[in-house]
């Protein structure tokens, strides 16, 4: 055995040390709930030196997968991490890395997946794996998570088969406990051993081609090929898992059970459940019940021979999924069970129960419920744990309808008077105290008279708004993904004119607003360029808040250079952010539309003005966009009474000026140089704990840097004051 020391640590932790360990060349990722840490963990261990992995922050999750295979074409180690809907948006990736097998390893935190939107643990991401040709270890501890990332890649690279490795979110992924892991990463190194390439893309004197068009004969030859790797993972894993104990003393098997050899009725479940199950187990054999409880670390190769042999003699066997296969009654391990048990000869009676969805808790009680289930009698095929609703009485509408008379006030210049109109977003939220966002949605919407509709991407404005059974919204509202926002609302507006227009419901204007912010213009920029080249006749509003706030603050692209963040560390090796803020304003206003403003709080007389204009065009002529600069006091690191001060300093020192590009034609709102209120970006960064590090002398180029780029996009933007843009 190799020595080994212990950490007192979640599994997301184990992973990153697994993942450090190793030694990968490049990393691709895109933050998500609740698999983000691996990489938040990453970034902090090369901002101290403790690693050289390249670290690319993708737009979304889609290109972080196509960032890894081309680094797995190239030769590269390379990994990824994902949960949820980041995995289900990059899931035509994966086919594809398989299929012309290059080896990697992705590690999943399962999470459910939307709509509704949920966070929360269950597995009904990771069975979309299932046919993509992935071999899936599943681990149900954090000490697993740490060794099943070190099987995984020398598994796949013996293979030629990219691994997913599995496990709960949040009862897997942030629950800490005593793990072990080597105290050498040449332990480690050893055992994976060198990557070996058998046909070396980079090799210019011998070139290759890498997904070529494939006929029908040759197509099916491929897939032939595929299945003969995946028979190959089968054949080797218990090998790996043998060797790998010699080195540390941890045994694993495929498929495990607990208590099975002479058990009537089994418990079969996948994941952290296990542990837990396995103390109810332990209870009731106490008490002379003849149960037991299996699980497998295999979800492909499938164990079905592994599994047969441990719980093929049971008269009773209850699987239990935390997903459903809708319409096929039972989740995907109650199918591969029932499968297995019929393809070996069982005469077993197999229920399958469909439980803690959504991240709803499992306990012992539980367990032993489900094992008195599994030798009753009744329908083969249910869900646990799901509570009957109240019939109440039909109430009326909470707050009176808002009509178009109570918002048509014609006084969107004047402050006293906008505060008469009806809000249309309830009182109160649950918002950080000090943020931005419902400063900017009330101050958008008092500038617009006419009926709207609303679509909110996924966010912190989404979240706090919207906690079933509640709405804070007294109009119609939808939510949508970050990546597909603007489509969606095309989709709802094109409607809406149609039925218009055939008189199906009254005609009138409406404007139809998309809100985006928490990085939603990254992800979502694709929809929202599309959206806007086509010319949907809607508003797009972003605040911006220069991070991904809503799943703990990690860079996006409109981050600040030198900023600090969750995946932007400061540290000897690292200062923040690497690359300058996107100018999303200039991105759309190169599309053609025909309207396109910032506007910060700081100002709210041109800010209502915007709103207005950006309503009339979005209503009447096409796609209009307006950004805000929006305060996050809990990840800015600043005062929440001072928040309306360190915007107005944003716009003073020229950071975030304030213009509008209208039918071409840009004006400057505010110029902070004829104000004499102008100053350095520097004062705007000693506002913030996120930046106060850049005051300090080893980080003068990199403030230097941020300063000249201000300048620069600055003087660019008055020079363009007399210039026009083509629109359509």
């Amino acid at each position: 055995m190799k020595k080994q020391v212990m950490e007192f640590a979640s599994g997301n932790e184990m992973a990153s040390i697994a993942i450090k360990q190793i030694g990968y060349d490049l990393m691709g990722y895109y933050p998500i709930t609740p698999s983000t840490q691996i990489a938040e963990n990453l970034d902090l261990m090369r901002a101290g030196g403790e690693t050289d992995l390249i670290m690319v922050a993708a737009e979304g999750e889609h290109s972080a997968a196509g960032i890894c295979y081309g680094a797995s074409v190239a030769g590269g180690r390379a990994v990824n991490a994902t949960s949820a809907n980041g995995l289900l948006y990059a899931l035509e990736q994966f086919p594809v890395q398989s299929g012309t097998r290059y080896p990697m390893v992705m590690n999943v935190a399962c999470r459910t997946v939307s709509g509704p939107l949920s966070i929360k643990g269950d597995h009904s991401d990771i069975m979309y794996m299932l046919n993509t040709g992935w071999p899936i270890l599943f681990a149900a501890t954090a000490q697993q998570v740490y060794d099943f990332n070190i099987i995984a890649l020398k598994l796949a690279e013996t293979v030629r088969l990219p691994v997913v490795v599995a496990y709960d979110g949040f009862f897997t992924s942030h629950q800490k406990g005593r793990c072990y892991r080597f105290a050498k990463e040449e332990a480690v190194k050893e055992f994976v051993g060198r990557k070996k390439e058998p046909y070396p893309f980079l090799d210019l004197e011998h070139p290759v081609t890498v997904g070529s068009y494939m006929n029908e004969a040759d197509l099916i030859n491929n897939r032939y090929q595929l299945h003969l790797a995946m028979e190959e993972a089968r054949n080797l894993l218990p090998s790996l898992f043998a060797s790998y104990a010699e080195i540390s003393g941890r045994a694993y098997d495929m498929a495990k059970g607990c208590y099975c050899e002479d058990a009537e009725e089994i418990l079969v479940v996948l994941g952290s459940s296990f542990d837990t199950a396995s103390e109810a187990v332990e209870e009731m054999r106490g008490a002379g019940k003849k149960v037991g409880i299996a699980t497998v670390h295999s979800l492909r190769p499938f164990p079905g021979e592994e599994l047969f042999s441990v719980i093929g003699h049971a008269k009773n066997i209850l699987v239990a999924d935390r997903q459903d296969s809708y319409g096929g009654c039972g989740g995907n391990l109650s199918l591969e069970v029932r499968a297995m048990l019929q393809r070996f000869g069982s005469r077993a009676k197999v229920r399958s129960l469909v439980y803690g969805l959504g991240g709803k808790e499992f306990f012992k009680e539980d367990a032993k419920e489900m094992l008195r289930l599994a030798k009753e009698s009744g329908e083969d095929f249910a869900y646990y744990g799901v509570t009957a609703g109240e019939t109440k009485k039909e109430e009326g509408p909470l707050f009176p309808p808002i009509t178009r008379e109570s918002t048509c006030l014609g006084a969107r210049q004047n402050l006293n008077a906008v505060t008469a109109m009806p809000g249309r977003i309830a009182p109160g939220h649950g918002a950080c105290p000090g943020c931005g966002i419902p400063v900017n949605l009330n101050l958008l919407l008092r500038g617009i008279e006419d009926p709207v509709v609303l679509l909110f991407q996924t966010g912190c404005a989404m979240i706090v708004t919207t906690a079933y059974p509640r709405t804070a919204f007294r109009v119609p509202y939808l939510h949508n993904l970050f990546q597909n926002g603007a489509a969606t609302l095309s989709g709802i507006a094109e409607i809406c004119y149609r039925k218009q227009e055939k008189g199906e419901i009254p005609k009138g204007d409406i404007i139809f607003i998309m809100v985006s912010g928490d990085g939603g213009m990254d992800i979502g920029m694709g929809s929202a360029l599309g959206t806007a080249l086509r010319g949907h006749r809607l508003l797009i509003f972003e605040y911006d808040n220069g991070g991904y706030m809503n799943t703990g603050y990690q860079l996006s692209y409109s981050t600040p250079l030198g900023a600090k963040s969750s995946t932007s560390h400061v540290g000897k090796n690292q200062y923040g952010k690497t690359f300058f803020q996107k100018d999303m304003v200039k991105i759309m206003a190169a599309t053609g539309i025909p309207y396109a403003a910032t506007v910060a709080e700081s100002h709210p007389v041109d800010f209502m003005k915007k709103a207005a204009k950006a309503a009339h065009y979005a209503k009447t002529t096409g796609t209009a966009y307006v950004k805000a600069i929006s305060a996050c006091p809990l990840n800015w690191n600043d005062k929440p009474m001072t928040e309306r001060r360190v915007i107005e300093a944003a716009v003073n020192s020229c950071y975030f000026p304030l213009y509008e590009i209208e039918n071409g034609i840009t004006r400057l709102s505010y110029d902070p140089e004829k104000a004499g209120k102008k100053i350095p970006v520097a004062d705007w960064l000693s506002m913030m704990g996120r930046t106060k590090h850049l005051l300090k002398e080893e980080y003068r180029e990199v403030r230097e840097a941020l300063q000249q780029e201000t300048d620069r996009r600055y003087q660019e933007l008055k020079k363009q004051l007399s210039e026009t843009f083509p629109t359509r």
